[in-house]
């Protein structure tokens, strides 16, 4: 070959050497060979790391610098987090989004994010195919703007009905919550995106959430919230657990060998790894040796501390290279390196809001209904729709699960989307209803003038009344109560004219002074961007209410367990958005002593034999069902039963199997251990098998540290709610 010089900024190069410089081959990666096991590939990659490369897979920085003055990587996406990657060795960065709900901060970065109705939502479907696709929808849009982890996955159980993340999490009970949340860590997991579920554990208020100091048993935590965990990761399998800000039984959670090593990673045989909440680290070797993998964010205790303690011995280099290992075979388990996503394509926003909308009308529950719903249109002249700014929009959920509205928040497009403020999404129900019902005149009243709402609504065939509550991280609701003077504006409008639906738009659970005084009230708990569409859809029978409650309603807070959240302080006169707040940087921990253990939600209301306002499992349909025939087999654990739609219309009925413990467990009340979703047509009844969770049939033994299945006889119920079980047999399951 023929050789010529180049010469250019004093540097001599032959065309020859230029040649085969350009075609040299990268060095070999065997670490890239999917034919291998995650765990395999990510052996690989650490027998090629320095110590300074595993330090840096041990921690990441959040939302951009975070600390001002930080770099920001070029490669950063604008997410809640990035864990560095090792750009040498073809380990790409992880990029993690808050996603609780939809991806978070889409804005800033000029794209797009579907709003999906609340988790607690989603779980009154009781529907795992809609899990899946609740999850899916998130998954698809984080692999579209360059993301490969979530970080939401919330599955922490409703011990307190005003817990302000309540709208994040999946309900009381520990089978539906866990199936639920697990299924939907599938469907972001197979669309290639690492799934985090959270957060772990017993964080459930929020209320001094940094220093609250959670005491239970362990048989207590193991049968309740950690069950629902338990079940979660088995069957979501997730990359990531996330632990919690709080303390359980004096240690924080992200330092917790007990919460970590001793049931986690011991117990459950989690492969994955261990991600600290945002700021949650508190130590270095203690953290590390409970099993902590990631510190998020910042590297104060496993950046530089952590290094030096690996070289001074006092933490071993094989629990460093565990800590990179189960990084790394979650990573190559997801996909994350072999499908890197492709930033910044267009998100479709037609698809997520069918599928948001779907989701909505499969979550709405319908909790009365005096024969007035479905509405005829045909047959009304005049509607009067009251409050919650029904005319433009539907309320959100806030915190880091808020989602960035199109437009701007439909109620001040113009103003600046701030934490803390309530954002309306633009899914005006006023505008679908006034779609359903052309020939009537459809009039908006907004409430402020309850004199005004009070004349419309007397001069209209039908008056349904909007009601909405904002919750969000960092505060919990001081009440039961809706908030505002909301409730005086349902009393008015309903004795104005009793063909009055109210349609509540909310986090949690509420009571309801008026409930008999209203036609009709639908839950529609915080129901997305298609959430007025999916409400005049069932207001009008288009679509026909399945869902149930993943919660009981209480008639009054002092019916449950505590009568106020723990560690509670009213707000500062002049603020008035109904929710307790704690400065928790200025107060020493404090305890919360849930000494009701495993027995809170209708288990409480059960074995305490108070009336709730409405039971966990309750839902109406358009439709009638009837319950025959049960009988169960033992060897199997399955219990099969008829269910018979007994009315005039097809509808879906959620059949639930519950059981209840021989007598010698010491425990007297029933616990939900299976349920179906049953579609019949009107006159239609089906055969149903139901297989009985094992878990939901046994008690955690303390001293065994294990399950045990007590000897003796079950009861066994199934009904169409906790409160609602016609069928019931006395049986011998061991």
């Amino acid at each position: 070959m023929q050789c010529r010089y180049l010469i250019g900024l004093a540097l001599l190069f032959t065309a020859c050497e230029a040649g085969a410089l350009a075609a040299a081959p990268e060095p070999p990666r065997p670490w890239m060979n999917a034919s291998l096991t995650p765990d395999q590939r990510a052996d690989l990659v650490i027998a090629e790391l320095t110590l300074d490369e595993k330090i840096q897979l041990g921690h990441g920085i959040g939302w951009g610098p975070l600390r001002e003055g930080a770099p920001v990587p070029a490669d950063n996406n604008g997410g809640a987090g990035q864990i560095l990657g090792i750009a040498r060795l073809g380990i790409p960065s992880v990029q993690q989004a808050d996603s609780a709900v939809g991806v978070r901060m889409a804005a800033p970065q000029s794209r797009y994010a579907t709003l999906l109705p609340s988790v607690l939502g989603v779980a009154s479907s009781w529907n795992l195919q809609t899990a899946h696709l609740y999850g899916d929808v998130i998954g698809r849009e984080l692999r579209a703007q360059g993301y490969n982890q979530s970080i939401g996955g919330g599955v922490n159980l409703a011990r307190d009905p005003r817990n302000g993340r309540l709208f994040e999490y999946a309900g009381e009970d520990p089978l539906l919550a866990g199936m639920m949340v697990g299924n939907l860590i599938r469907g972001v997991q197979d669309n290639q995106v690492m799934g985090d579920i959270k957060h772990y554990a017993l964080n459930d208020q929020e209320t001094g959430r940094f220093v609250v100091d959670a005491q239970i048993s362990h048989k207590a935590a193991r049968e309740s919230d950690l069950l629902a965990f338990e079940i979660g990761i088995r069957i979501g399998q997730p990359a990531s657990v996330m632990c919690s800000y709080n303390k359980v039984r004096a240690d924080w959670a992200c330092e917790n060998a007990w919460l970590l090593n001793q049931v986690l990673k011991g117990a459950w045989k989690f492969p994955g790894f261990v991600v600290s909440d945002w700021d949650g680290t508190h130590s270095t070797e203690k953290a590390v040796t409970a099993g902590l993998d990631v510190q998020m964010p910042g590297e104060e205790f496993l950046g530089q501390p952590l290094k030096q303690a690996i070289t001074e011995g006092r933490v071993p280099m094989r629990r460093l290279d565990d800590m990179v290992h189960r990084v790394l075979r979650s990573m190559f388990n997801a996909g994350v390196i072999d499908h890197p996503p492709m930033p910044r394509r267009v998100v479709d926003p037609f698809k997520g809001l069918a599928d948001a909308q779907h989701i909505a009308e499969e979550s709405i529950v319908l909790l009365k209904n005096n024969g007035v719903l479905p509405l005829d249109a045909a047959a009304l002249r005049s509607i009067a729709v009251v409050g919650a700014h029904a005319d433009v929009g539907v309320l959100s959920g806030g915190g880091s699960a808020q989602v960035d509205a199109p437009g701007g928040n439909a109620i001040d497009p113009d103003a600046p989307t701030a934490w803390g403020k309530p954002v309306y999404f633009p899914s005006p129900p006023l505008r679908y209803i006034r779609e359903q019902a052309r020939a009537a005149q459809v009039q908006f009243a907004s409430g402020r003038d309850v004199a005004a709402a009070v004349s419309l609504a007397r001069t209209s065939d039908i008056a349904i009344v909007f009601a909405d509550q904002y919750m969000s991280e960092e505060g919990d609701a001081s009440t039961l109560s809706l908030p505002g003077k909301q409730n005086e504006l349902i009393a008015a409008v309903a004795a104005a004219n009793p063909r009055t639906v109210v349609v509540l738009v909310n986090g949690n659970p509420v009571t309801m002074p008026w409930i008999g005084k209203v036609a009709g009230v639908m839950e529609a708990w915080y129901p997305g961007i298609g959430g007025g569409q999916a409400i005049a859809n069932l207001l009008f029978g288009n679509v026909a209410p399945t869902a149930k409650l993943p919660i009981t309603f209480a008639k009054s807070a002092a019916d449950l367990p505590h009568l106020e959240i723990f560690g509670a302080a009213p707000h500062a006169a002049g603020e008035s958005n109904g929710s307790w707040t704690q400065d928790s940087e200025r107060l020493s921990s404090f305890p919360a002593n849930y000494s009701e253990g495993a027995r809170f939600g209708y288990k409480w209301f059960d074995s305490e034999g108070k009336e709730p306002l409405f039971p966990f499992g309750y839902g109406l349909s358009y439709t009638t069902y009837e319950y025959r025939s049960l009988s169960v087999d033992p060897k199997a654990r399955t219990a099969t039963f008829t269910v018979a739609n007994s009315g005039k219309r097809s509808g879906t009925e959620i059949a639930q199997v519950y059981v209840e413990l021989p007598a010698r467990s010491g425990e007297h009340f029933h616990r939900l251990a299976g349920w179906q979703r049953v579609a019949l047509a009107a006159g239609q009844q089906k055969v149903v098998t139901v297989a009985m969770e094992p878990l939901t049939l046994a008690a955690f033994d303390e001293k065994k540290d294990a399950w045990s299945w007590p000897k003796g006889r079950y009861q066994v119920l199934v009904g169409g709610s906790s409160r609602s079980l016609p069928l019931h047999l006395d049986v011998s399951l061991n």
